[in-house]
């Protein structure tokens, strides 16, 4: 397997979907026939997180077994995450309860944002469904800019996200 390279960000559409369907490829084909889903997680996390320099910090909140309605910490990439979040909170919380990617320009407009670290900017969380359609997780990203997501990363982050645990 050839090594990623690092990018930096670019802010044309047609460039950064073409650098996801490449990081795409590479993150099957390193998770092809592995079952573990923290396994999964943990190399999602620290692939996206390599393949793009405005991601600041990227991982997986998971369902909590032991409260209902409530997210943990799971794989991640970048300064220390909120260790537990509930449904409905902040912009991980309002992904979870709703099912909808949540793309947030500035978080610090957004209401109830939870400000794991302060020099968090912008947002992008997918909900993760397994293959019964079951909620799993969310996938987090922050960046330290405003805007530096749109519906290219939506597109992108979803259809990474499902091939990885629902396909």
């Amino acid at each position: 397997m050839q090594a990623m390279s690092y990018v930096a960000r670019t802010d044309r559409p047609a460039d950064k979907a073409a650098r996801y369907a490449e990081v795409q490829q590479e993150i099957l084909a390193v998770l092809e026939g592995e079952p573990s889903r923290i396994a999964r997680m943990a190399t999602v996390a620290s692939m996206l997180a390599d393949a793009f320099d405005v991601y600041f910090w990227t991982g997986f909140y998971l369902v909590a077994e032991d409260r209902a309605e409530e997210l943990v910490v799971g794989p991640y990439q970048g300064t220390l995450g909120c260790l537990r979040i509930p449904f409905g909170r902040g912009v991980c919380g309002a992904a979870a309860r709703t099912g909808q990617t949540q793309v947030v320009q500035d978080v610090h407009a957004f209401p109830g944002h939870i400000a794991c670290d302060s020099r968090s900017r912008s947002e992008i969380v997918v909900p993760v469904r397994d293959a019964s359609g079951a909620l799993i997780a969310v996938f987090d990203v922050d960046a330290t800019e405003p805007a530096a997501f749109d519906a290219v990363d939506a597109q992108a982050l979803e259809a990474l996200i499902h091939q990885v645990f629902a396909a």
